[in-house]
């Protein structure tokens, strides 16, 4: 077998083999007939799971550059963040919130180049 065949071989089993885990590990709750029993305090727990994920996900973008902290206000990510954040409690509209952040943004990362 050539390089080639050996690559497309490591290339298609490691699409299979993701497929499957990704199959598994998203049917895994679908599985039991029965609620799996949780105690209380994973109960609890888990309802903060979703906003955590975002959290860990949104705050690297809109805090660091290149791997480091941002060390300037002059950052348009900031003052748009901020409007869309108090739009959204206001309003309670996810689509304005996402409106008003990118017209805050883009005037000033297109137009000032922050």
């Amino acid at each position: 077998m050539s390089q080639d065949d050996w690559d497309l071989l490591y290339q298609l089993t490691a699409i299979v083999g993701l497929t499957i885990i990704t199959v598994v590990t998203r049917a895994f709750f679908m599985i039991p007939k029965n609620e799996l029993p949780l105690p209380d305090w994973l109960k609890r727990g888990l309802k903060y799971a979703p906003l955590a994920a975002l959290m860990a996900v949104i705050a690297p973008e809109l805090l660091m550059v290149k791997g480091e902290l941002t060390k300037t206000l002059l950052d348009a990510r900031i003052p748009a963040v901020i409007c869309a954040t108090l739009y959204y409690f206001k309003k309670r509209g996810i689509l304005g919130t996402i409106v008003v952040g990118m017209a805050v943004y883009l005037p000033l990362h297109i137009g000032l180049g922050w």
